[in-house]
């Protein structure tokens, strides 16, 4: 049995497993989040102006500008690896407000819930106190 589960065969790179998590999570949030909210800024103005989206009472312009930079100057810095633990506490940062605060912290199912945001915190976490690894245009510290 033990020789079916083996898979020795695939070899064990943490660098490599950094990367493909900096990867994944950074060009996802960029792609499917990040670059549509800096495309629709001024909707994303009157959006986060609502008090269900404006958490910390920021207000719509500074809330949209904060969730900008984190979803999509974070998740280039994440992918490219450039000050990666700096771009995981902003991205880490913007999950969190976004899990607890927007979707309260649902795990549920259906359409509000926190499921994404969720994995996204796991993620940039993990970078946050895993660094970029070997693979990266710059050393974290």
């Amino acid at each position: 049995m033990n020789k079916i589960l083996n898979v020795s065969f695939i070899p064990k790179s943490s660098d490599f497993g950094l990367l493909i998590l900096r990867l994944f999570i950074g060009l996802d949030m960029l792609f499917n989040h990040g670059l549509a909210k800096l495309q629709n800024f001024s909707a994303m103005v009157g959006m986060f102006g609502n008090p269900g989206m404006d958490v910390l009472h920021l207000g719509g312009g500074i809330t949209a500008t904060l969730v900008v930079v984190a979803e999509v100057l974070a998740s280039a810095m994440l992918v490219l690896g450039i000050a990666t633990r700096l771009s995981a506490l902003i991205f880490s940062i913007n999950m969190a407000v976004a899990f607890f605060g927007v979707h309260h912290a649902s795990l549920a199912q259906g359409p509000h819930s926190g499921e994404i945001a969720f994995l996204y915190l796991a993620g940039s976490l993990t970078l946050l106190f895993a660094g970029s690894g070997r693979f990266a245009l710059s050393k974290s510290e």
